[in-house]
């Protein structure tokens, strides 16, 4: 078969890349390793991580909030089987979603490893040993990351773990240390803080989140150490031995070497970031390299050095998110079908989904100073209003970050209640340039918790919120 686009890669990047493809005339394949669609995101990342997320904040709810709303339980407990069965369930349903959507396409699907022969050509390694080969005029590699897990950290997948592994966990751990602050730890932290267990999490910097806001790192610690969180910031962990039923893991301060920590917990999470898979691609067949961080070096137009190759999402530079890899996969088709399209990295937002939510956009307080960029900031906390006292998610705040002479709003960074929801507003309005003023006059409905965003730009402007 001869194809005019060939994907390799079927996550958020990849299939979003090939319905966009399609819709513009191309005649369009693409190839997947694994026996389902969707990749990471939506087998053993986004999807599934969300579902467990959502289930224990029922379950901590019913525990310890729903006394106070006048609904009295009796017997509450967890099923762990089941809660694992239903994030399951989500996960076939979004699998049969996109394998519709290639259908409704008319985009082929070929299930293999597939590597590069020459530009023009890309074998297909099934499972069962059978190849096969295709011809492609243009072929775009959205192969995703996988977890960084040092060898000796000792992972067994059985005691030694990563976010996969934490996602098909049947009996609620009695202890748990994760290594990493960062946002997947913390957000399968979460869970498992919620359902009971002991949670310990390592992290080799001074803070957690260190790539947002300072405000939003202290702002979740603080959320998180109330659900029993234990932080030990600016320690590395030295050793890791697993066991028959426990994982003894030791770590060290990083401003006393002498001082050290032990632990003997049920599981060890390894968090401490992903890595381009890019691994038997057959890149060196058409002169490509990687660099240092295994990512594949595009152009402007996220084109690689051999004409026709592009690369998106995860193997690339920039932040590994779905929707950073679903808007690249958008940029490449409209590119290639010759119209001139643009993506803002500085507005693509990012989230931490624990509860409460955190989300920013834009630039952080700390990259405005480093810059000599003058700004001014007007935050309110959630505290503060009413729609959050109603349903009891009173932690957090909203930061406005403006321009000092122009207002322009250069960032906003959320923790709270719908954080992930309320983070568009603020990309919107970046998108059109407008000032933290513009946002303060418009109508915000009452009572939300989108009034939390207005009264900080009112704060960011003109130092004069209205419930503060």
């Amino acid at each position: 078969m001869k194809y005019d686009v060939a994907v390799i890669g079927s996550g958020p990047g990849g299939y979003v890349a090939a319905i966009r493809c399609a819709q513009l005339g191309f005649k369009t394949a693409i190839i997947e390793r694994y026996s389902v669609l969707g990749g990471t995101c939506l087998n053993v990342g986004c999807i599934p991580s969300k579902a467990l997320l959502d289930s224990s904040e029922h379950y901590h709810a019913a525990k310890e909030k729903f006394k106070t709303h006048g609904i009295e339980l009796t017997g509450l407990k967890i099923n762990m089987p089941q809660m694992i069965a239903r994030k399951s369930e989500v996960v076939v349903e979004n699998n049969k979603g996109i394998e519709f959507l290639m259908k409704k396409n008319k985009i082929d699907v070929y299930r293999g490893h597939g590597s590069f022969v020459n530009k023009n050509l890309i074998r297909i390694a099934a499972a069962d040993g059978t190849s096969q080969e295709i011809e492609t005029e243009r072929a775009i590699i959205a192969t995703g990351s996988k977890p960084i897990v040092p060898e000796q950290f000792g992972y067994d997948k059985k005691r030694v773990i990563t976010s996969t592994e934490a996602l098909n966990i049947e009996k609620v751990p009695g202890s748990m240390l994760i290594i990493g602050g960062g946002v997947i730890g913390l957000e399968l932290g979460s869970v498992y803080a919620r359902l009971g267990t002991e949670v310990h999490v390592v992290e080799y910097l001074d803070r957690i989140i260190a790539g947002m806001d300072a405000d939003c790192s202290r702002e979740l610690m603080k959320s998180l150490k109330s659900l029993g969180m234990q932080f030990h910031l600016r320690h590395a962990v030295t050793e890791v031995k697993a066991g028959k039923s426990k994982v003894n893991v030791k770590a060290e301060s990083r401003d006393d070497a002498s001082k050290t920590m032990t632990w003997d917990v049920d599981y060890c999470l390894v968090a401490i970031g992903r890595k381009p898979y890019t691994d038997n691609l057959g890149l060196e067949n058409i002169g490509l390299t990687t660099d240092e961080k295994g990512r594949i070096p595009v152009n402007a137009h996220l084109e690689t050095a051999v004409p026709g190759i592009y690369a998106i999402g995860d193997v690339i530079q920039g932040a590994m998110l779905a929707h950073k890899a679903e808007e690249e996969g958008v940029f490449v088709a409209e590119t290639i079908a010759g119209q001139k399209p643009h993506i803002h990295y500085n507005l693509i937002p990012g989230v931490v989904y624990t509860w409460p939510e955190v989300a920013s956009v834009g630039s952080t307080e700390e990259q405005l100073k480093e810059a000599g960029t003058p700004y001014k900031a007007g935050k309110f906390p959630f505290r503060a209003l009413g729609r959050s006292r109603a349903s009891m998610d009173t932690d957090g705040m909203v930061k406005v970050l403006a321009h000092k002479d122009t207002d322009e709003i250069l960032g906003v960074h959320i923790v709270g209640a719908r954080a992930a929801d309320l983070i568009a507003e603020g990309v919107a309005l970046m998108e059109f340039r407008a000032s933290a003023e513009d946002a303060a006059r418009m109508s915000h409905a009452h009572p939300t918790y989108a009034e939390a965003f207005k009264e900080a730009c009112l704060a960011a402007t003109a130092n004069r919120p209205i419930h503060l």
